[in-house]
């Protein structure tokens, strides 16, 4: 089993589509705050709704879990809020 390359982006840099090809020039914060080129995410134009359909979808489940960790908080009286459980898997 071959192990895909993980690359940690906190914002994109750059989009452009080209040819039928969206290109995402991914970003990390780089030292003093300032943004810095990690990565490329090359997608076939007709298949970038359906990446973005998905990440909305997660989206949408992560914000669902936190209200519902809230809620729960809520209910056992937590006066100091702890953090969201930093993990959580959807399917």
């Amino acid at each position: 089993m071959t192990t895909a390359p993980t690359i940690f982006a906190d914002g994109i840099l750059d989009a452009n589509v080209s040819y039928g090809v969206a290109r995402l020039t991914l970003a990390q914060t780089g030292p003093e705050g300032k943004p810095m080129a990690a990565g490329q995410l090359v997608v076939p134009l007709i298949q970038l709704p359906g990446i973005v359909n998905g990440l909305t979808g997660l989206l949408k489940q992560v914000e669902t879990k936190i209200r519902e960790q809230q809620a729960q908080q809520q209910q056992t009286g937590g006066g100091t809020a702890e953090p969201a459980s930093s993990a959580f898997r959807f399917g």
